[in-house]
């Protein structure tokens, strides 16, 4: 079984096949009864079953990367429950931080507006800046939640970790965080973006030739642009999913389940790719 969190990863002259997955949205209710009650237990359900798809497909899984809202209610033992589920799987694995994970809801019967937003501490288990060194690149956790908040923020002393990172390795490098980095057209979620994402691009305009991808979740639906000669990703849930360009909170009722498969050339250059669960 591997080692978490690991620091080194090799797979040979082979492409690295990077599975990411976000915004699992767990609760200590779904894991304790598996009914099919709420949608608690349908996050679950969609969790396990994205889970299962995505290491059937006819796809070499090296690393599997989880970007933030690992659950939807601070509780040790939902955590516990996830990392045994990964490990089980004997693929390495990194887990982050999001908004979820540091922050709970109380009162989410009445409107969001009128909710307390209460602080927790992170599992210490998530990472924040993390290195994995692989053959051919080298990837870079950063946690960009703010306990008691739902918007997220990099840093300035993790900013300045990051570029240290880009200038004293010259392999391309990959960067994963769970707030967006880039606005998604949408009113509502773009008030919760990282909140300091222009110091951020500001900060990397120098480092493009090493920073190659930037990969996201928070935003429960697909996206994929380029920023400064950067590629950046966001990435549906494994559990609901948010219409997109709408300006009002929306659920998008027809939009499955999905995951993200990114696999890195040893050349540097990344094809991306997102799969929805089958049924």
């Amino acid at each position: 079984m591997p080692t978490y969190p690991i620091q080194t990863l090799s797979t040979a002259e082979q492409p690295l096949n990077v599975l990411q997955i976000t915004d699992l949205h767990l609760t200590q209710q779904a894991i304790s009864t598996h009914s099919n009650a709420v949608l608690d237990d349908v996050c679950l359900q969609r969790f396990e079953a994205v889970l299962q798809q995505a290491l059937s497909d006819d796809v070499r899984c090296d690393l599997i990367i989880v970007t933030g809202d690992l659950v939807d209610e601070v509780e040790s033992a939902v955590y516990d429950y996830i990392f045994a589920t990964l490990q089980a799987t004997n693929i390495p694995f990194v887990c982050i931080a999001g908004n979820h994970d540091v922050t709970d809801e109380v009162g989410k019967d009445l409107p969001f507006s009128e909710r307390a937003l209460i602080a927790q501490p992170a599992d210490s288990r998530l990472l924040s800046r993390h290195v994995i060194m692989t053959d051919h690149w080298q990837l870079l956790f950063l946690d960009s939640s703010i306990p008691g908040q739902v918007a997220g923020e990099i840093k300035l002393d993790d900013m300045a970790w990051l570029r240290n990172q880009l200038s004293s390795c010259d392999k391309p490098a990959l960067l994963a965080l769970h707030h967006h980095l880039l606005p998604m057209n949408s009113k509502w979620i773009d008030a919760y973006i990282t909140k300091n994402a222009g110091i951020f691009w500001q900060q990397m305009a120098e480092y493009n030739s090493q920073l190659q991808v930037i990969i996201s979740g928070h935003t429960h639906q697909e996206q994929a642009s380029t920023h400064q000669g950067i590629t950046v990703y966001s990435t549906p849930s494994t559990c609901y999913q948010f219409k997109p360009n709408e300006d009002e909170f929306t659920y998008d009722e027809t939009a499955r389940p999905g995951y993200r498969w990114l696999q890195l050339a040893n050349n540097g250059q990344v094809a991306s790719w997102v799969k929805r669960l089958d049924t």
